[in-house]
């Protein structure tokens, strides 16, 4: 059997139906063995780092892990931006490069390069992958598969990568005489529930915070249990949306630096916060960590100890473990909390003056932006998935979108790259094709992932590509005026900053084009005609200069993003007083 066979026989097996890639010559004899195999499909994506972003997306939305496959040279390093993207946002792919053969790679030499296209990929890859291999060896390829996958699987997931010489792909083995890994075995995870069961019944402000550790299936079930049987307000950090049906009465909100000011003022005032698979990140908390629950305790669950262990905030209780083994043991144990009705009313109070729909009249002088997010809550269905892109469109969207019953939000946390939302909504629509995905993008990321387009008209998915067109870097922008007095240097028509003819783009791709503004939006004959259709540009025209709020500032605590309310009426609705 030969080997490049063996590799697509081992995906296959592990339920892969779709491969991710850019053929190159180093690559050539995998790509055949996955055309030759009738239950995997690949996918050229026009680019390598769209298929490394398509492979986040497979995997978020098929619970498996994705792949994505490159040459040698610079099909790999194309790939890099989105490995660190699934290492960073703890997404488990594997990644497969081909190499050189091995009788013209340098090994040791003190040369550059001895091989066309020779690059030392995995060298390069070690600081943002769980594990690199290269792969000179036949006889390691199934050890080599099953520890990638095991590895990539297990703990707070992540990337894996393996760089294959040519010549080894086309080797010829026999499956039955390969060694075989053994994962290592994972202590059980222990937790002092007598004392988080105290803290539980002590406090009078409790909060649950579900971040992205909270995404499997099986904690989301954990976590609508706890919450059904304790009513506890629940707030989400930007990579947590989803994990719970945000029609529940007490969601409060997203917290952060761009979060709903209703739950960043609701936080500060809480006596206890159990935050579940979150890195509260300075983001979330602010740079004022110091700041942040000043006056309670927090209960930190998080996968990975080097997150518990590292981390600038005090007053926590660490808790080294999965979501999904903590949250069951609360259920087991019923334990309870002790939130009372005027803790819940206040929260409730908050919401109703302090929401997002509340802060766009009041603060947001163009509010186009955020009226084309309350349209998308209005015409979404149950299922549906948004796909953010990076910049002001994600903010945007993090604070106005309400996920209904089984509807996600993806969008990219740590490196957080432009471009990510078309590539990523691709992956995510060639693991359940039954589902309506609307990719929402900027100008800016639009124009910088333009060839996943081909994919979306070449497969018919049902991706309807929104393009917030305000003729400006947004997020940048905003950043100028604050600082840089309004120098809008390469993000602006003024700055050098051009946007492309987007309908002539979407000739060009042989997809439906709809160009719209605010007015456009009431329009629900036209609405129904979008939202009807299968795939899509539309392209939302938006003029003058565009904002996001609220926002914190740096060095400000959490609960006091700009526009800042007037003093009087920020201490009038702050339970605790004494917070500076």
């Amino acid at each position: 059997m030969k080997l490049s066979d063996y590799i697509v026989d081992y995906f296959e097996k592990q339920g892969i139906r779709v491969v991710f890639g850019y053929i190159g010559g180093m690559i050539t004899h995998l790509v055949d063995s996955i055309v030759l195999n009738e239950n995997i499909h690949f996918v050229q994506t026009y680019h390598e780092q769209s298929a490394a972003i398509a492979a986040e997306g497979y995997a978020k939305e098929s619970g498996l892990f994705g792949v994505a496959i490159a040459t040698s040279g610079p099909g790999a390093t194309n790939m890099m931006t989105g490995i660190a993207d699934a290492f960073f946002d703890s997404i488990p792919v594997i990644y497969i490069t081909g190499q050189v053969n091995t009788h013209e790679y340098k090994y040791d030499k003190p040369i550059r390069q001895q091989g066309f296209q020779e690059t030392d990929v995995v060298s390069i890859v070690k600081p943002i992958t769980k594990y690199a291999k290269f792969v000179d060896k036949a006889e390691d390829i199934r050890y080599e598969l099953e520890k990638a996958k095991s590895i990539a699987m297990s703990g707070r997931r992540g990337p894996v990568l393996l760089d294959i010489p040519m010549d080894i792909q086309r080797t010829e083995i026999d499956p039955e005489g390969l060694r075989t890994y053994v994962p290592v075995v994972e202590g059980k995870q222990s937790f002092d529930f007598e004392s988080i069961s105290a803290l539980l019944k002590d406090a009078k402000r409790p909060m649950l915070l579900v971040g992205a550790g909270c995404l499997s299936e099986k904690a989301k079930g954990e976590i609508s249990q706890f919450i059904n049987n304790t009513k506890i307000p629940v707030i989400s950090s930007l990579m947590g949306r989803g994990v719970i049906d945000e029609t529940y009465s007490n969601y409060i909100g997203m917290i952060g630096s761009y979060g709903n000011r209703c739950a960043n003022m609701g936080i500060a005032n809480s006596d206890l916060l159990i935050a579940l698979g979150t890195r509260l990140d300075t983001r979330q908390t602010g740079a004022m960590v110091d700041k942040f629950i000043q006056h309670g305790k927090i209960i930190h669950v998080d996968i990975d100890a080097n997150e518990l262990d590292c981390h600038r905030l005090n007053n926590r209780i660490k808790v080294h473990s999965d979501v999904y083994s903590f949250v069951k043991q609360l259920n087991s144990d019923k334990i309870e909390t002790t939130s009372t009705t005027e803790w819940l009313a206040y929260l409730t109070k908050l919401k109703l003056d302090y929401n997002q729909d509340k802060e766009v009249e009041r603060f947001v002088e163009n509010k186009s932006p955020y009226r084309l997010m309350q349209v998308l809550n209005k015409y979404s269905k149950r299922d549906d998935v948004f796909v953010a892109d990076i910049g002001q469109n994600q903010m945007w969207a993090a604070q106005t979108l309400q996920l209904k019953k089984g509807q996600k939000f993806i969008t990219s946390g740590g490196l957080a790259p432009m471009g990510f939302s078309l590539p990523a909504s691709v992956g995510t629509s060639f693991a359940n094709p039954k589902k309506t995905i609307f990719s929402i993008n900027g100008d800016g990321g639009f124009h910088i992932s333009t060839q996943s387009l081909m994919l979306i008209s070449q497969y018919n998915l049902p991706i309807k590509v929104i393009v917030i067109n305000n003729q400006a870097l947004g997020m940048i922008t905003q950043f100028q005026q604050l600082y840089f007095d309004g120098r809008l240097s390469g993000t602006s028509y003024s700055g050098g900053y051009v946007v492309p003819n987007i309908k002539d783009i979407a000739a060009a791709y042989g997809l439906p084009y709809y160009a719209i503004e605010e007015s456009d939006l009431v329009n629900e004959t036209l609405m129904q005609e979008i939202f009807s259709l299968n795939n899509c540009i539309v392209e939302y025209i938006t003029s003058g200069l565009t904002t996001v709020s609220p926002k914190l500032e740096y060095n400000k605590p959490i609960h006091t993003p700009i526009p800042l309310l007037p003093e009087d009426e920020q201490n009038a609705n702050m339970l605790i007083t004494n917070i500076k």
